[in-house]
């Protein structure tokens, strides 16, 4: 049997500031001099039953708030490494939210600065590459995307690719046609998040407007058998987060999952943990609770890792080794 803790894994649908452990919030609140909004860490923990994504981006910024100075960034991004090395991560590849700091006062350099210092010295700690996707807020207007976009432009070389995260529904990527278009010009990758609370149109909108190199969710693709079969025949990485959909209520049960019939469709899914300090469980948590709900064989749980570093940004080259250490690792399961 496969220990999908430790399995050689990419990481790409991953919130750094949904990595933010209650302990972390109130260390680095006491340092910065900014109180949480919660009488103590089990306090934080227990406001942690979610009804839907919304309830969810409520604690989710509140606890973001002591976020102040670099090193608040560099700390953040340093924890989540640690706990991605113990799960068996070899790639990372994150997302930030520069609205959520910015409007905040807090200068668009200084996050990027603290995010990216962590990655690079995480090579050499942990031994995790990574690339930096940064995400526009869709609840907020298509003219505050655009001026985050130019925002980046002095930090392109930091961020290989551009998303669409927080509240869904009634935010649909044409909202963003526009931004999309200009970042493809700065020469952007872009993603997007759809198909989660949102309807399967939102994919195709993501696809045709957004021109998206990969769909983050996508779960809600399956409602569409046209989508399915484009998302299949041109091989659109869907990356997937089991314990996210569950603690959002997108599904009612982790049996219920849509996880193995998208392998089963032969879809390019991935496995990840979205904001894995509020919904349960890093990246091999998510594998070891999914794979035991749904009962996905080894060659299944094979198959989302390697689409993981398949579905990467990373160049061919280092695709190749990470899946050569992915093959090493399964020739040594048990019989």
């Amino acid at each position: 049997m496969l220990d999908v803790t430790t399995l050689p894994k990419a990481e790409l649908h991953l919130h750094i500031e949904g990595t933010f452990e209650p302990e972390l919030i109130f260390e680095i609140g006491r340092r910065n001099g900014v109180a949480v909004p919660y009488e103590s860490v089990e306090a934080l923990r227990e406001a942690y039953n979610f009804s839907d994504l919304q309830s969810f981006l409520n604690v989710y910024y509140a606890g973001m708030d002591v976020l102040r100075v670099e090193r608040d960034y560099y700390d953040l991004t340093t924890a989540y490494l640690r706990r991605a090395k113990a799960q068996g991560v070899r790639h990372a590849e994150i997302f930030f939210d520069p609205q959520a700091h910015t409007d905040r006062g807090v200068p668009f350099g200084t996050v990027v600065a603290g995010i990216k210092s962590a990655l690079r010295d995480g090579v050499a700690s942990f031994g995790i590459t990574s690339h930096l996707i940064m995400c526009f807020l869709r609840d907020q207007s298509a003219e505050s995307a655009m001026a985050t976009l130019e925002a980046a432009i002095p930090f392109r070389d930091d961020i290989v690719a551009i998303g669409l995260d927080s509240a869904e529904v009634g935010n649909p990527p044409s909202k963003f046609e526009t931004v999309f278009a200009r970042a493809r010009a700065l020469g952007f990758l872009t993603v997007a998040h759809a198909g989660e609370e949102g309807p399967p149109e939102y994919v195709w909108e993501a696809l045709d407007l957004l021109k998206v190199s990969r769909v983050d969710h996508g779960v809600r693709s399956l409602e569409d058998p046209k989508l399915v079969e484009r998302l299949v025949r041109q091989r659109i990485p869907l990356t997937v987060c089991p314990l996210s959909n569950l603690r959002l209520k997108v599904v009612a049960d982790l049996e219920d999952h849509p996880l193995k019939r998208m392998l089963d469709a032969g879809l390019v899914a991935t496995c990840n943990s979205d904001d894995p300090a509020y919904f349960g469980g890093y990246v091999g948590d998510n594998f070891t609770a999914v794979s035991a709900a749904l009962g996905l064989s080894d060659d299944e749980i094979l198959r989302l890792a390697a689409n993981s570093f398949e579905a990467s940004f990373l160049d061919d080259a280092v695709k190749s080794r990470y899946l050569d250490d992915l093959r090493a690792f399964a020739q040594q399961r048990t019989p």
